[in-house]
């Protein structure tokens, strides 16, 4: 599950979780692997400086952020540290559930899936997205930043339209928390749907999948 910066994701993920499904959030597991002693933390302070960091030695992610969303190359330098290290425990984390035999639906929870080219490791991608002028307000009242700040964060990611062209599945978080949450309840009847479907092949219905390529089809609930 992906999309844009204050689209609704963590919205859509906790009705999801509602429903029993798995939720690996990618921004937790990133923000666990920067901690000090943690793979990325070493490389991070050796990139950016003691500067970023607060008196107990952990990064300070706003700071951080600041940075990287004004500096394309210290942008790619996070993603590909980062990306890669998610990725392992978003594995690690299917292996267990595997080995515990539990029959559920795992979902990543990822802004940047698509950018980072790893939207073929899953059966299903799933687009939150939302109006701009709607980005623009939740992005502002959440971080206290300009309209023009805003729209630089924006602008930073890929647009809303080139996401869609990638989704199997899409959740509009535009209009109201009810129309939010019966379009979530479309998904997950679909998505469990579809692991019913995938059970015939496979004995766990973990919508995962590695190193196969398909086409994709934008489809709207």
């Amino acid at each position: 599950m992906t999309g844009g910066i204050a689209c609704g994701k963590s919205v859509v993920a906790s009705l999801l979780v509602e429903k029993g499904c798995v939720v690996h959030s990618a921004d937790e597991a990133a923000h666990a692997l920067m901690l000090p002693g943690r793979p990325a933390w070493k490389k991070i302070v050796a990139r950016f400086g003691r500067d970023i960091l607060r008196a107990d030695r952990t990064i300070d992610r706003i700071h951080l952020g600041s940075i990287v969303f004004s500096d394309p190359a210290a942008r790619r330098f996070l993603d590909r540290l980062l990306h890669p290290l998610v990725l392992a425990e978003q594995e690690k984390a299917v292996r267990r559930l595997e080995r515990e035999g539990r029959v559920r639906i795992f979902i990543s929870e990822a802004a940047l899936t698509i950018e980072a080219g790893y939207a073929r490791h899953f059966d299903r991608v799933v687009v939150v997205h939302c109006s701009q002028a709607e980005q623009v307000r939740r992005l502002r009242r959440r971080d206290g930043i300009s309209r023009a700040a805003a729209l630089r964060k924006i602008g930073s990611q890929m647009p809303r339209i080139e996401k869609l062209r990638h989704a199997d599945y899409a959740v509009d978080t535009s209009g109201t928390m009810e129309a939010t949450v019966e379009q979530t309840e479309r998904l997950y009847a679909r998505l469990v749907q579809d692991a019913q479907m995938g059970s015939n092949l496979n004995s766990y219905n973990l919508l995962w999948h590695q190193g196969r390529r398909r086409q994709r089809m934008t489809r709207k609930l």
